[in-house]
C-alpha cells in the first residue's frame, strides 16, 4: 500500500509511468479492452491511448469509430440524379395542377344556365298598316312601279330606269330612259311581280324629257293614281319609288324643298340633234339615285305628283355614278298628263309658246324682251300671245303668276309647264312704270329646230322662247364628259346646267363642281 501511495501524482491522478496496464498472468490492466491490444476489439489499427488527467470516463469507455458500414452510409447525402428526377417530377405535378386551376376556372359555369329561361311568346299582330301611312301608300303604289333596261340594239350601250303603269297599259318614263332605243334598240319591262316583257315606244318629247311606250304584257297590274301637282306646297311629305341602282322596288321618304325650280337638260355627249328640255320641276329631298328616273313621285295619298327625273350632285366626274345628296327633282304630274295624252293620242308633244324673243346679254331683275329681231324673228311676234296681250320690244317681264322671274330659262320651264290655253298674269316694266298683263298661252304645232351636233349646252337665258336664236357653242367644262362608248353598258347621265338665278341656294359650294344629272 506503500508502494501504490508513493507511485501517485501529487495532483491526485493516477500516473501511467507505473507497470504496464495489465500483465500477462493477471487480470487485464486498468483500461485496456479484454481480448487483446488496445482497440484489437475494433478491428483495426491500435488507437493511442486517451490522453492523460482525462475525467469522467468509465470502465469500457472508447473514442467513436472513425468510420465502417454504418458510419458512412449515415454519413452521405442524395445523390444529384436524385435531385434532378424529383425537380422535374415537381415541375410536373406543377404544370399540371396549373392547367386544372386554369380550366375549373374558365369552363362554363354549370350556374350560369337557367333551364327555364325564355324571352315570351313573339308579339301578335296582324302586318297591316295605316292606308295613309307610308308603308300603306308604298303596298298601293309598289304594284303600279315598272323597272326598265334599254339597249340601243347593238348591246354597245345601254340605260336602265323606272316608269308607271297608266290608263289602258300604257307606262310614263323619261325620255332619256329610252333614246337609246328610238333608233331600234330593245327594251325590256320588268313589273313588280318580277314577271318581264318586251315593249316599244309610243312617242317621246326631248323638250320636256317624258316618254310613253306600250309593254306586251301588263300581267294583271294595277294603273296608278295620278294627283295634282298644282296642290302641291313646300313641305307636303313625298315618297319616290324606282329602281335605283337596278335595285327594284325601292321607296325613299321625303320633303316637297322646293317648286318651280328650273332644270335645263341636254345630251352629255354634245352629238345629239335633240333640244333640251326645259323643267319647272318639284324639288325633293326623298332620295333619287340613277335609275330612279321616271318612277313616280307620290304624296300621302299615294297618287302621283311627279316623275323623278334629275338629281345634282357635287362630283366633277362623269364617269362615275353620282349618288343623291339630298336634291332631286321631279317633273310635276299636270304637265306630264298633258304630254301623255297628246304623245299617246298624235305620237308628239305640243310646245307652249307666248311669241316673244329674249334679250341676250340683259342682266339686271327679270327678263327683258328683245329690241331687234332675232334669227329671222321679230322681238314680240305679231298676233302671239304677248302681243295681244299689249307688251312690246324691251319691255321687261318681272313675273309670270306672282312668281319673280330671275332669268330666261326659268320663264321658259314656266311656260313650258303650261297647258296650252291657260291664263297666265304678267307682271313687266315699260320706261320705269310696273304694268300688267294677262296672255294666254298658244301651243306651236311646229316641231323644235334640230340642235347642232356640236353644240353645247344651251346658255342661260340665251334663246328665244319659241323659236330661239342659238349662241356659238362654246366649249364644255371636262367634268360634263362624254359617254362611255367603249363597248360597255352604262347608265344614262346627261349634265343639268342650272340657269344662273338657281345657284344662290347653293352658296358656299364649288359651282365648278356642281353638276345637275338626269337620274336614269
Amino acid at each position: 500500500m506503500t508502494a501504490r501511495s508513493s507511485a501517485r501524482p501529487t495532483g491526485g491522478a493516477r500516473s501511467y509511468e507505473g507497470p504496464p496496464f495489465g500483465s500477462s498472468g493477471e487480470g487485464p490492466g486498468y483500461g485496456r479492452p479484454r481480448g487483446g491490444a488496445y482497440g484489437d476489439s475494433y478491428g483495426g489499427p491500435p488507437q493511442p491511448p486517451p490522453p492523460r488527467q482525462a475525467m469522467g470516463m468509465g470502465p469500457g469507455w472508447a473514442p467513436p469509430p472513425p468510420g465502417g458500414k454504418d458510419g458512412s452510409a449515415a454519413g452521405r447525402g442524395p445523390r444529384t440524379g436524385f435531385l434532378i428526377a424529383m425537380a422535374l417530377v415537381i415541375a410536373l405535378v406543377a404544370s399540371l395542377l396549373g392547367s386544372v386551376g386554369t380550366y375549373l376556372l374558365t369552363r362554363p359555369s354549370s350556374s350560369a344556365n337557367d333551364p327555364s329561361y325564355s324571352l315570351g311568346p313573339l308579339p301578335t299582330g296582324a302586318t297591316n298598316r295605316a292606308p295613309d301611312s307610308v308603308a300603306g301608300v308604298a303596298a298601293r303604289v309598289l304594284p303600279s312601279v315598272v323597272s326598265l333596261e334599254v339597249g340601243n340594239g347593238s348591246n354597245t350601250e345601254g340605260a336602265s330606269g323606272s316608269g308607271f303603269l297608266i290608263k289602258n297599259g300604257y307606262v310614263v318614263t323619261n325620255n332619256h330612259v329610252v333614246a337609246l332605243a328610238a333608233q331600234g334598240g330593245e327594251i325590256r319591262i320588268m313589273f313588280n311581280n318580277r314577271k318581264t316583257t318586251t315593249a316599244r315606244i309610243v312617242g317621246r318629247d326631248p323638250g320636256s324629257d317624258l316618254a310613253v311606250v306600250k309593254p306586251e304584257e301588263t300581267f294583271g297590274t294595277p294603273e296608278i293614281t295620278l294627283g295634282n301637282s298644282d296642290q302641291v306646297v313646300v313641305g307636303d311629305p313625298v315618297i319616290a319609288i324606282g329602281s335605283p341602282l337596278g335595285l327594284t322596288g325601292t321607296v325613299t321618304t321625303g320633303i316637297v324643298s322646293s317648286l318651280n325650280r328650273p332644270v335645263i337638260a341636254g345630251d352629255d355627249t354634245g352629238t345629239s340633234s335633240e333640244e333640251p328640255a326645259y323643267i319647272s320641276a318639284i324639288q325633293t329631298d326623298a332620295a333619287i339615285n340613277p335609275g330612279n328616273s321616271g318612277g313616280p313621285l307620290v304624296n300621302g295619298k299615294g297618287e302621283v305628283v311627279g316623275v323623278n327625273s334629275a338629281i345634282a350632285t357635287l362630283g366633277r366626274s362623269m364617269t362615275s355614278q353620282s349618288g343623291s345628296i339630298g336634291l332631286g327633282f321631279a317633273i310635276p304630274v299636270n304637265q306630264t298628263r298633258r304630254v301623255a295624252e297628246e304623245l299617246i293620242t298624235t305620237g308628239k308633244a305640243k310646245r307652249p309658246k307666248i311669241g316673244i324673243v329674249l334679250e341676250k346679254d340683259f342682266r339686271g331683275q327679270g327678263v327683258k324682251i328683245a329690241t331687234e329681231p332675232a334669227a329671222g324673228q321679230q322681238p314680240v311676234t305679231p298676233g302671239g300671245p304677248a302681243d295681244k296681250a299689249g307688251l312690246k320690244a324691251g319691255d321687261v317681264i318681272l313675273e309670270i303668276d306672282g312668281l319673280t322671274l330671275q332669268d330666261g330659262n326659268e320663264l321658259i320651264a314656266l311656260i313650258r309647264s303650261k297647258e296650252p290655253g291657260s291664263k297666265i298674269k304678267v307682271k313687266y316694266q315699260r320706261d320705269g312704270q310696273d304694268r300688267t298683263a294677262t296672255l294666254t298661252v298658244v301651243a306651236d304645232d311646229e316641231p323644235a329646230p334640230p340642235r347642232p351636233p356640236d353644240s353645247a349646252l344651251i346658255e342661260q337665258g340665251r334663246r328665244a322662247e319659241d323659236n330661239p336664236e342659238r349662241r356659238p357653242p362654246a366649249p364644255r367644262p371636262a367634268s360634263w364628259g362624254a359617254a362611255r362608248r367603249s363597248g360597255e353598258w352604262r347608265r344614262s347621265r346627261r349634265p343639268i346646267r342650272p340657269p344662273r338665278a338657281s345657284l344662290p341656294a347653293f352658296a358656299g359650294a364649288d359651282l365648278g363642281a356642281l353638276l345637275f344629272v338626269l337620274g336614269g
